[in-house]
């Protein structure tokens, strides 16, 4: 069983900065694709960017400039950097990972989530 799990979250003022972390534990885990969603109260789960094994990336519009996606594919840990934050950027930030794991009948592919972290970006 894979485990991610994220920190770096917190209460920043708008115009601020926060780098979220987000570390795969557990089970063997060769990580495709791993990224980020994010879920406002009354709103749906949304993309905000990912990032696959080779380092291409894909961004949300609503945060393409601002927001940078980065991992370590030794360590299986992806990063998000979130410059000029905006109060409409408060959200649940989950981390999320994709890719094949090896358990006790062999590799298998499987989604993983993180529990979430919260970011709040208020005066």
């Amino acid at each position: 069983q894979v485990q991610l799990v994220e920190s770096g979250g917190g209460l920043v003022q708008p115009g601020g900065s926060l780098t979220l972390s987000c570390a795969a534990s557990g089970s063997r885990f060769s990580a495709n694709t791993m990224g980020w969603y994010r879920q406002a109260p009354g709103n749906q789960r949304a993309l905000v960017a990912t990032i696959t094994i080779g380092g291409s990336t894909n961004y949300a519009d609503i945060v393409k400039d601002r927001f940078t996606i980065s991992r370590d594919n030794g360590k299986n840990i992806v990063y998000l950097r979130m410059n000029s934050l905006k109060p409409e950027d408060t959200a649940v930030y989950y981390c999320f990972g994709e890719g094949f794991t090896l358990g006790p009948t062999g590799w298998g592919r499987g989604d993983y989530w993180g529990q979430g972290t919260q970011v709040t970006v208020s005066s």
